[in-house]
C-alpha cells in the first residue's frame, strides 16, 4: 500500500518500515492488542498495564503558522489536547478508561518558540484534563521535560507519554476480532457536549498532507522553518487557501478547521464499557493508517465498511485539490469517524444511544466477515486493500 501524497512529503502512511523494525519485540501479554500490554508494575497478577507514547505530530507546525500570523499563543493550547488524546484514546482501544498518568515532552527551538508558547501548551494540558474530569475521566499530570534542541527542531514538538492499569479480565483485545460483528463508527465531526466549539474532524493524523495540499505557497516563502528542506519545492504548500479563508461547507476558517483539537472518545466509550464490555470484542482508533488501520488486527477478517459517514467538509476540500486520490484519502485520514467499536449486533442500538447522549453521532458503518485465505482485507465501496498474514 502506498500513498504518494504522503510519501512525497517524507511521511509513511502505513509505517511498514517501523513495523518491520519492531517485529522481533515481545508482543506483550495480549498479542494482537491495539497497544502492547505488560505485567502490572505493582505486581498484581490479576492486573496489567500499558505505557503509551504519542504526540501532536506536525500539527504543531500549523499552530506555529497561526501564531506567527496572528501573534496569539493560545493556538498552541489545542496542540496539548492533541498530544494527550492521541495517547488516551489509543489506550482506550485496549479497554483502559483510567486513572491515567501523563508526562509531557516539549522539544523547541528557543529562537522561535518563546516562554509564552510553552505556557500555552502547559495550559492546554491543564484545560483538557479539567474538561475530561467533568465526565469522570481521571488524568494526573506527573510533570514533563522541556528541551531546547534547536539543532534538531525547527519550531516545536509536543509529545507525551501516558500510563494506565486495568484488570486483565477487562482487556479489549483487537487480536480477537471475529466475523459477524457490527462496526459502530463514532463521528469525528460536530460538537460533543464536552467540546467548546465545532470540530472539523481532522484530529492529529494526516496533517502533513492536509497542510501542504490546502495551504498557499505564500507560507513557504514567509515561514521556510515550517517545513522540511528535504521536500521538493513543488510539494510544499501547493494549495489555494490562506489560513483565514472560510472552509467551504463549514462555519470554520481553514486555519480553525486544521487546528480543531482532537476529540477524545473517553466519555461515551467509558459508559459503553461500563454497561456492555462483555459484548465489545474490539476497539480500533483510526489514526495512522486512517480507515485501513484495522487491516493490521485479527486474523482472516474482511472489514466491510459500506455505510460510512458523509465526507466532512475539510476532507472534501482536500480531495477537491485534485492532488490526492480518494483511495489514498482513506489510507491517510479518518474520513469522518476516528473510533470504531466492534460488537455483537444485539448491543449496537444501545451503544449508539449512549453516544448520542454526548452529542457524538454514531452509526453502523460496516461489519466483519471471514476471509477465505491467510489474509485480512478492507473493503470500502469499490476500493479494497489486502494484507497477507504469512
Amino acid at each position: 500500500m502506498t500513498s504518494e501524497a504522503y510519501l512525497s512529503r517524507g511521511v509513511s502512511p502505513t509505517k511498514d518500515d517501523v513495523k518491520a523494525a519492531i517485529s522481533q519485540q515481545d508482543p506483550g501479554l495480549f498479542p494482537g492488542s491495539f497497544c502492547k500490554i505488560i505485567p502490572d508494575p505493582a505486581g498484581d497478577p490479576e492486573w496489567c498495564a500499558a505505557f503509551h507514547a504519542d504526540g501532536a505530530g506536525t500539527k504543531s507546525a500549523l499552530a506555529y503558522l497561526m501564531y506567527r500570523e496572528t501573534g496569539d499563543c493560545t493556538w498552541f493550547e489545542g496542540i496539548a489536547q492533541d498530544s494527550l488524546v492521541m495517547n488516551s484514546d489509543d489506550l482506550l482501544a485496549i479497554g483502559a478508561t483510567g486513572p491515567f498518568l501523563l508526562s509531557n515532552t516539549i522539544g523547541r527551538n528557543a529562537h522561535r518558540i518563546p516562554g509564552a508558547v510553552l505556557a500555552s501548551i502547559i495550559s492546554g494540558y491543564d484545560k483538557a484534563i479539567l474538561r475530561l474530569a467533568e465526565y469522570g475521566v481521571k488524568i494526573l499530570m506527573t510533570g514533563g521535560e522541556t528541551a531546547d534542541v534547536g539543532d534538531l527542531v525547527r519550531t516545536v514538538i509536543c509529545d507525551s507519554t501516558m500510563m494506565a492499569r486495568l484488570p486483565r479480565n477487562e482487556v479489549i483485545n483487537t487480536g480477537e476480532i471475529i466475523s459477524g460483528l457490527d462496526i459502530i463508527g463514532l463521528s469525528s465531526t460536530g460538537r460533543a457536549v464536552y467540546e467548546e466549539q465545532e470540530n472539523s474532524g481532522l484530529s492529529s493524523n494526516g496533517l502533513t498532507a492536509a497542510r501542504h495540499l490546502l495551504l498557499h505557497h505564500v507560507y513557504a516563502e514567509k515561514y521556510p522553518e515550517s517545513y522540511s528542506e528535504t521536500i521538493s519545492d513543488d510539494k510544499v504548500y501547493t494549495g489555494s487557501y490562506l489560513l483565514e479563508d472560510k472552509l467551504p461547507g463549514s462555519n470554520l476558517s481553514i486555519g480553525e478547521a486544521l487546528l480543531s483539537p482532537t476529540r477524545s472518545y473517553l466519555p461515551p466509550v467509558n459508559e459503553m464499557l461500563k454497561t456492555h464490555r462483555e459484548n465489545i470484542l474490539g476497539i480500533i482508533h483510526c489514526t495512522g493508517g486512517g480507515q485501513v488501520k484495522c487491516i493490521d488486527f485479527a486474523q482472516g477478517i474482511r472489514y466491510v465498511k459500506n455505510n460510512l459517514f458523509p465526507m466532512p467538509a475539510l476532507f472534501k476540500a482536500i480531495l477537491d485539490t485534485g492532488q490526492i486520490s480518494e483511495k489514498e484519502m482513506y489510507q491517510v485520514f479518518n474520513m469522518g469517524h476516528r473510533m470504531e467499536i466492534y460488537c455483537n449486533p444485539t448491543i449496537s442500538a444501545d451503544l449508539m444511544a449512549i453516544a448520542s447522549k454526548y452529542h457524538v453521532e454514531a452509526q453502523i458503518i460496516g461489519r466483519t466477515e471471514a476471509c477465505a485465505g491467510d489474509y485480512n482485507e478492507v473493503v470500502i465501496g469499490s476500493f479494497s486493500w489486502r494484507k497477507n498474514l504469512k
